[in-house]
């Protein structure tokens, strides 16, 4: 069975994305910038009405990976928030000049997490090295990488991502993310191998049409 994660930013699309089938919840807010860290009275009001896992993207504000000492605080103070909220997994990620992942920083939210699962969001696909930064994550223990190979679109990135399941060898999950829907999700699985994908969503239907393609 292929895994379908929603990611929402209200508490609408969050209902109607369970309605649909997805199987968990990526819950953000601004998705026009990329999605940045919900409120918590958004992310309780999702945890209290979903069956499903709902896990919360911990990212302090748009623009690059590179966080200052007052913001990794904060990050991790989020954390811990959303933990007591009824939080599943958190989605974050962190980079050092260069692109490389902040070792240091993910090794200290991956702590503050624990026992959670963590994704390590599109921020991968700014790392030059795609398969030097996968080694990283595995070795400092993220349950999950978000992808699209490095493309624009889960879909262009097709190969590339193909080639991440290859090489991660089940070490870690890899969800594809970008662009996908009803119409080239059942390609992008055959083509690249992954179990789990990604997409943004604000009503039920475009999630039945990822559903239904699947079962084809």
């Amino acid at each position: 069975m292929i895994q379908i994660e929603a990611c929402v930013e209200s508490l609408e699309a969050a209902v109607a994305a369970a309605e649909g089938g997805a199987d968990r919840i990526e819950l953000c807010t601004d998705l026009a910038v990329g999605g940045v860290s919900p409120g918590r009275e958004l992310l309780t009001a999702c945890v209290s009405q979903l069956d499903i896992p709902v896990f919360v993207m911990v990212r302090p504000r748009a623009g690059d990976f590179r966080y200052s000492t007052a913001e990794q605080t904060a990050m991790l103070d989020e954390i811990g928030r959303a933990k007591d909220a009824g939080a599943r997994g958190i989605v974050t990620g962190a980079l050092r000049l260069g692109g490389t992942v902040d070792e240091t920083l993910t090794r200290e939210l991956m702590a503050a997490a624990r026992p959670l699962p963590v994704t390590f969001h599109r921020a991968f696909d700014e790392c030059p090295n795609a398969e030097t930064a996968l080694e990283t994550l595995i070795r400092l223990g993220a349950a999950r990488i978000l992808t699209s190979g490095q493309a624009t679109a889960a879909p262009d990135g097709a190969a590339a991502i193909a080639k991440l399941v290859r090489v991660a060898a089940g070490r870690i999950g890899i969800l594809a993310g970008g662009g996908i829907h009803g119409d080239n999700v059942a390609a992008l699985v055959q083509t690249s191998g992954v179990r789990e994908v990604h997409l943004s969503t604000k009503d039920a239907d475009k999630i039945r049409g990822v559903v239904e393609a699947l079962k084809r």
